[in-house]
């Protein structure tokens, strides 16, 4: 189990990174984009997210992954 948050945290920080290394300037853009989303807009679009990331953990589990 550790194993799975473990590699888990790390994808998550390699995707990070990267974004980070390869576009910084665009990082501003995305922000001011942000912004511009009324907060009950974005508290839908992260429960959905959430919602996605455990459909998409619990289909992997039951790959045997």
């Amino acid at each position: 189990m550790i194993g799975v948050i473990l590699l888990g945290l790390g994808l998550v920080l390699v995707i990070e990174g990267l974004v980070f290394a390869l576009a910084p300037s665009r990082i501003d853009e995305a922000l001011e984009l942000l912004r511009q989303i009324p907060p009950e807009t974005r508290r839908l679009l992260g429960l959905g997210a959430v919602a996605l990331g455990v459909l998409l953990v619990w289909i992997a589990k039951s790959l045997g992954a």
